[in-house]
């Protein structure tokens, strides 16, 4: 089996991520034109109740599976990785029975009584086989990131996508003529269809690349595996803690949304029509960074758990500020563009201006979103996930006082919703960031931020200064401002040194230049 370092898995799943992302967008651009704002808000409303029964299935585990797996790796200990294993396909195996079930029998109160929209039930119900598919993915996800070998998960993402697109036009058009919400339905469908697809080849990898038999005495190892569920559990629990409170907000968001929407004066579907527009096309447009700091923090829980076990603290200092770097340069540029040209990139995109002004103020606020996973597998990996908990749970409950409180405003509505989310993501980073200055794991990066505060300033004048000398009246005068942006940010990057040459040689198409 093939092993990576910190960076060179991050790369990887980087490569996979964005061509995910991509991928991943086009399929909300489908999904948008198909059915509209209506239908992506039906289908944006069912996705909150998915990830909530998927949080409980999965219980933390892949965190807990990658350290530990990790840890057995480094001393050679088959045994133990194989217990790790086995325990943990015990306990998600029957949690996700449990939640299937409940998920399949309570859909219909969810969405007439929680969402207020009846039509949600459909999406929902699609989607109910998806919570077996992950629970055992999410098994064999940890397993190969603890070994730091990310690339079965980087194809297994790129499968599923691919799956998806290819099937999400084809089912939101067979069902759109009986309803935005069949629609909406068969939109679901293609995600359960993608998730399968990448769970096949999830297995055939690790039949093809484990070292051990696991049809052999796995009674034994499960009825031994006390130790093993303790050892896993002191990080599950807690890791779930957080995603749970986050699931929990997220399952809550579009209730709170629907009510305080009301109570401001709005009828349920135009309700429905600005959350869609909230939630499918200005969120998945702040949301598209993201594919770096989810690599950063998959292979920083292996890299710090690793030398956390060594005492080599300076290593862990080291990793965090490579991954705090690393994640703001890569939302920069975008960052900019989104503040400058929203009307153009929205227009270009969904064929609609709405949501403007929200992309725009929530663009700069999303900076410290792109930091905020990162510290929390920071976090994760230094056994400090109770912290962590709180801290997402103090951010929740800020966000939905907050959310509460403007939108059933009528001159917040819909806005009072971005005001909240942008509140919530500053409050839970710098939180973060707080406990690992508590233990004196960092001290507060002041430079780092100053650097990028001057680079930004410099882009974005540039970009100001573009936008009035340039009519902006197509989607190539946008793509040529946002290259020559690109440029000038990547190269105050290196001037700067957010970006070094060591991360640049790590670039595989960097090093066939040379050869070349």
């Amino acid at each position: 089996m093939s092993k990576q370092t910190f960076l060179q898995g991050a790369l990887i799943l980087v490569a996979a991520g964005l061509i995910t992302r991509v991928l991943g967008f086009i399929n909300r651009i489908v999904v948008a034109r198909v059915m509209g704002a209506e239908g992506v808000g039906l289908y944006m409303m069912a996705l909150p109740t998915l990830i909530l029964a998927m949080t409980l299935t999965q219980f933390g585990l892949p965190v807990a599976i990658s350290k530990r797996v990790s840890e057995a790796d480094a001393v050679g200990d088959e045994k133990k990785i194989k217990q790790v294993l086995l325990v943990s396909l015990a306990i998600t195996g029957s949690l996700s029975i449990l939640f299937t079930v409940g998920m399949f029998l309570l859909s219909p109160v969810v969405a007439k009584y929680f969402l207020t929209d009846p039509r949600a039930l459909y999406p929902l119900l699609a989607v109910t086989p998806i919570i077996p598919i992950i629970a055992v993915s999410s098994v064999i996800r940890g397993y190969f990131q603890g070994r730091q070998n990310m690339k079965p998960q980087a194809f297994s993402q790129v499968i599923e996508q691919v799956v998806r697109i290819g099937s999400v036009f084809f089912l939101t058009k067979m069902f759109m003529p009986y309803g935005v919400q069949f629609a909406a339905a068969g939109a679901m469908s293609a995600v359960v269809l993608g998730e399968l697809v990448s769970l096949v080849y999830m297995l055939r990898q690790f039949k093809l690349q484990k070292r051990f038999k696991l049809r052999r005495t796995w009674q034994h190892h499960i009825a031994e595996g006390k130790k093993t569920l303790n050892e896993l559990m002191t990080i599950a629990l807690p890791t779930t803690g957080s995603r749970f409170i986050g699931s929990l907000t997220y399952f809550f968001e579009p209730i709170l949304v629907a009510q305080s929407l009301a109570i401001a004066g709005l009828a349920v579907a135009e309700s429905t029509r600005q959350y869609g527009e909230l939630t499918g096309y200005v969120l998945p447009l702040l949301f598209l960074p993201t594919f770096l700091t989810h690599a950063l923090s998959v292979s920083l829980v292996p890299s710090i758990s690793e030398a956390g076990a060594k005492g080599h603290k300076q290593t862990i200092h080291y990793r965090i500020m490579q991954s705090m770097r690393l994640s703001l340069a890569s939302g920069g540029v975008i960052t900019i563009v989104f503040m400058i040209f929203p009307v153009v990139i929205l227009t270009t995109v969904y064929g609609t201006s709405s949501g403007a002004f929200m992309l725009q103020f929530m663009a700069p606020f999303f900076l410290l979103h792109y930091i905020q996973t990162p510290l929390q597998a920071s976090l994760q990996a230094l056994d400090l996930a109770r912290p962590a908990m709180w801290n997402t749970l103090i951010g929740a409950v800020i966000k939905f006082v907050v959310l509460v409180a403007l939108s059933s405003r009528p001159e917040f509505g819909i806005r009072g919703v971005a005001v909240a989310i942008s509140i919530g993501v500053v409050v839970v980073t710098l939180l973060h960031l707080g406990v690992l200055m508590k233990h004196k794991v960092v001290t507060f990066p002041t430079l780092l931020f100053g650097k990028f505060a001057i680079i930004m300033a410099i882009t974005g004048w540039t970009g100001f200064t573009m936008k009035q000398w340039i009519n902006l009246n197509s989607v190539e005068h946008l793509l040529m401002v946002a290259a020559m942006l690109s440029v000038i940010y990547i190269t105050l990057l290196f001037a700067f040194k957010l970006l070094t040459k060591e991360e640049w040689n790590m670039i595989p198409w960097n090093r066939w230049l040379h050869k070349k």
